[in-house]
């Protein structure tokens, strides 16, 4: 017998139910953030979590609105495994950065149900705290070397112990800084992005970083998924004076099953997992022997469910986790991963980012990084609410981030990972 959709498979134990979800869009810092909205049949109790996939956020509200919603619409909102199973087979192709957001859109709402049900932060339900707070790193950026270096120093005064730097170079190409219009003068593309400028430029810029930022603070860079696995090798050892905390996303995702030689030949850690859009995808990142750190966007991957499986997994192979935590994770999104940092003792450290204060009007309860560590709330569930007047203020539209990337190109003209 074909059950309906919204039935449980088993016997309803009370009469709480899911009655409604909804997307809410909003740009309160610039950056299209996508929250879900469950609402139950009890008055006044509903969750929150975020799907922010902001390159393709139109795509993430059509999948809840016309495909996720009906699907839990009935169901009892504590069934959060057996419904977060049964949405990841619903599609037949499963997994993908659309669905997998819808998901987590859904999974991250209903456990903050259950903390607002039984009156605790989701850490409790997880097990409880093995830390108090986590220690965080946030980027220094900027078109030339010493704007980059003094935006650092600047960030260590306010008590980050941790900056991964970004600067500028020739071409709009650049990850992370500024670029230089025209830098390649008489080639095909002269806004490209050039490896071998990007190779020779890194290590002087890291060696003056530290003349001038000393020994203590923790220094990281991003290699953007853009490096061949001879690049990677040749930047990480080219980088080894200068002791960095670690080395993110040398290779493409296309390219993880060489991590493991890039490691194995570099002298800083390796961090990666940044674009990876599937769970199973993440497990064999974890147990390939290619990563030190686990760089993973939570959301991309279907939220608190399955990542705290994947945080177990990291516990038993000794791979420690970083969780993505740029703009485009919603406050909801950073309450989520300092809930996993705080209950997981494979914890390495937690990308964070500063909001503007309009975020935090939109999203009362937006957690505040102090003196380099953020601590969970303890209000129940999140401790993250949403102001849907303050939202409305705040539209969104197509991320700039979607026609940056398109753009980088070398000097030849070819197309470039960005």
């Amino acid at each position: 017998m074909i059950m309906p959709e919204t039935q449980a498979p088993w016997p309803a134990r009370d009469g709480l139910r899911i009655t409604g979800v909804r997307t809410i869009v909003t740009a309160p810092g610039g950056v299209p953030l996508v929250v879900v909205r469950v609402d139950t049949s009890e008055p006044g109790l509903y969750g929150l979590g975020c799907a922010t996939f902001t390159q393709r956020f139109h795509a993430v509200v059509a999948a809840i609105e016309q495909h996720v919603a009906p699907m839990v619409i009935g169901r009892h909102p504590a069934d959060i495994e057996d419904i977060w199973r049964m949405l990841h087979y619903s599609s037949y192709w499963r997994g993908g950065p659309v669905h997998n957001n819808a998901l987590s859109g859904i999974d991250q709402a209903l456990w903050d149900i259950a903390g607002k049900r039984f009156g605790v932060p989701v850490y409790e339900l997880l097990g409880g705290r093995v830390r108090t707070a986590a220690a965080v790193y946030t980027g220094a950026r900027g078109g030339e070397v010493e704007e980059t270096i003094e935006r650092a120093a600047a960030l260590a005064e306010q008590g980050y112990r941790y900056v991964r730097l970004q600067f500028g170079g020739p071409g709009i190409g650049t990850y992370g800084g500024t670029g230089t219009p025209g830098g390649y003068p008489g080639s095909p593309h002269p806004d490209g992005w050039d490896v071998g400028q990007y190779l020779r430029d890194t290590p002087r810029f890291f060696e003056r970083a530290r003349s001038v930022l000393g020994d203590e603070l923790g220094l990281l860079h991003d290699a953007h998924n853009r490096l061949t696995p001879k690049e990677a090798v040749g930047l990480a050892r080219s980088l080894e004076p200068y002791r960095l905390f670690f080395l993110e996303d040398p290779l493409a995702p296309e390219h993880f099953d060489r991590l493991p030689e890039v490691r194995a030949a570099a002298p800083m850690p390796i961090a990666s997992g940044e674009l990876v859009s599937s769970v199973t995808d993440a497990a064999r990142l974890i147990t390939s022997g290619g990563i030190d750190y686990l760089r993973l966007h939570v959301s991309t991957v279907g939220g608190l469910t399955p990542v705290r499986k994947l945080a177990a997994l990291c516990e038993l192979t000794g791979v420690r986790t970083a969780w993505h935590g740029p703009p485009d994770v919603s406050p909801v999104g950073a309450a989520v991963n300092v809930t996993l940092d705080v209950t997981s003792p494979a914890f390495g450290i937690q990308e964070a980012h500063v909001y503007p204060e309009t975020v935090h009007e939109v999203f009362p309860g937006t957690l505040r990084t102090v003196n380099g560590y953020l601590t969970p709330s303890d209000r129940p569930g999140w401790g993250i609410d949403l102001d849907e007047r303050a939202a409305l203020r705040h539209p969104p539209r197509t991320h700039l981030h979607e026609r940056w990337a398109a753009q980088v190109r070398r000097p030849d003209g070819g197309i470039e990972a960005p």
